[in-house]
């Protein structure tokens, strides 16, 4: 495996929260901004706690679809693992019963609990991963099995449906969708953010999904998800103090609490990113990622945590074929969303991704969530209190 294709698997094992539309509505105000980009505003919400509205009718089954309700097979009450930390990543398997090749050209996650659901991803299980899954479902105790980053089956399990607080219903052109092949299955990986449970233990959870399938996949245009990840090196904000506050210890704190894998992407994206330069410490994060292969893209989105400030996706910087192709300025963890380009943009081996995000360490005294947090040197991790820069792309391969 080269080492950018290493870094988005292990983007893949790190990774939270992506949304998934390429086409429709999201709970996100958009508008454009420079050279068409995808544009995303919305002013912060002043606590970054979920709304807690009811999900959304679905909109009308378009010719040739129809829906799959799925939930886990019985109610979870989340627990960090071992007591450590305050997330849970559990994932469990779920059967739509596909006796055909079908396409899944939109989802809808049905939360449960928005009190402790942070996001979801799908991942797509293929038949001959279906009994590795079970396997794995079958040696974990209680309902599903921990999962930090991926779907903890081994193997390629691909990212097919998320969701994110701000996201309603994800709804694809109609000859625009994700392939599944007669007998795959899904598992459905939830982060469950026990900061969130205002202090009230032992809450439950039994979310689903509704998958909008189409059965007829001649001329569907196979979807993929690109996930772009970035360094996160954000220091103490000025005034703050403690052991967390020097980076070793930060990330000493995320691999005891993620395991070493997870612990150690931040390392990873640095190698990779800074080209193997010692991290530089700052509320700016970037990094490029190559094109590999030639395709079109049709929506991006990205995705921070609670002291994330704005996030940009641009395409070939620095060239005279630049072009901003996402500009969030106002990154709202509770309104997430993929938004959809003007214009579907093609792209080809040459051409070069680069995400920027910013943080602002400022946040975490002024977030009920994270106020009584202590102070850290933060770096990429799963957890609530850490960070993330992502930058995730839809896409279809030529």
């Amino acid at each position: 495996m080269s080492r950018s294709a290493r870094i988005t698997a292990v983007a893949a094992v790190a990774v939270v929260a992506a949304l998934a539309t390429a086409c429709a509505g999201t709970g996100a105000t958009t508008d454009r901004g420079p050279a068409g980009a995808a544009t995303a505003g919305q002013e912060r919400a002043p606590d970054h706690r979920h709304s807690g509205v009811a999900v959304p009718p679905p909109a009308p089954l378009r010719d040739g679809e129809r829906f799959v309700e799925l939930a886990m097979p019985q109610a979870y009450t989340p627990a960090a693992p071992g007591g450590v930390g305050t997330d849970e990543y559990r994932c469990f398997l779920v059967d739509p019963g596909l006796t055909g090749d079908v396409a899944l050209t939109g989802s809808q996650f049905l939360p449960d609990n928005l009190d402790i659901v942070h996001h979801a991803i799908f991942f797509r299980v293929s038949p001959a991963e279906v009994a590795s899954a079970r396997a794995v479902d079958d040696r974990s105790p209680g309902a599903g099995w921990t999962c930090f980053g991926d779907a903890g089956i081994g193997g390629n399990p691909a990212w097919v449906a998320s969701w994110a607080p701000g996201a309603d219903e994800t709804l694809f052109d109609a000859d625009l969708g994700y392939l599944m092949p007669a007998g795959s299955q899904l598992v459905m990986q939830i982060h469950y953010n026990l900061l969130a449970s205002d202090g009230r233990p032992g809450q439950a959870d039994r979310s689903g999904i509704r998958m909008r399938i189409v059965d007829d996949v001649d001329g569907i245009r196979p979807l993929e998800t690109e996930l772009l990840p970035a360094p996160v090196e954000l220091p103490c904000a000025p005034g703050e103090s403690g052991a967390l506050c020097d980076r070793a210890t930060a990330l000493a704190d995320v691999k005891q609490r993620f395991g070493p894998e997870v612990g150690g992407f931040a390392d990873q994206l640095v190698t990779w990113c800074n080209a193997g330069r010692a991290p530089a410490a700052g509320d700016t994060g970037s990094c490029d990622h190559p094109v590999r292969q030639a395709g079109t893209v049709y929506g991006l989105g990205g995705h921070m945590h609670l002291l994330g400030r704005s996030i940009t996706v641009e395409l070939n910087p620095g060239t005279d074929r630049a072009r901003t192709l996402l500009d969030v300025p106002n990154y709202d963890f509770d309104h997430q969303a993929i938004v959809p380009l003007d214009e579907p943009v093609t792209v080809s081996p040459g051409d070069t991704y680069r995400v920027t995000c910013t943080h602002d360490a400022t946040l975490r005294a002024r977030l009920p969530q994270l106020r009584d947090q202590p102070a850290r040197y933060v770096v990429w991790g799963d957890g609530t209190s850490d960070e993330m820069c992502l930058g995730l792309v839809i896409w279809s391969p030529a």
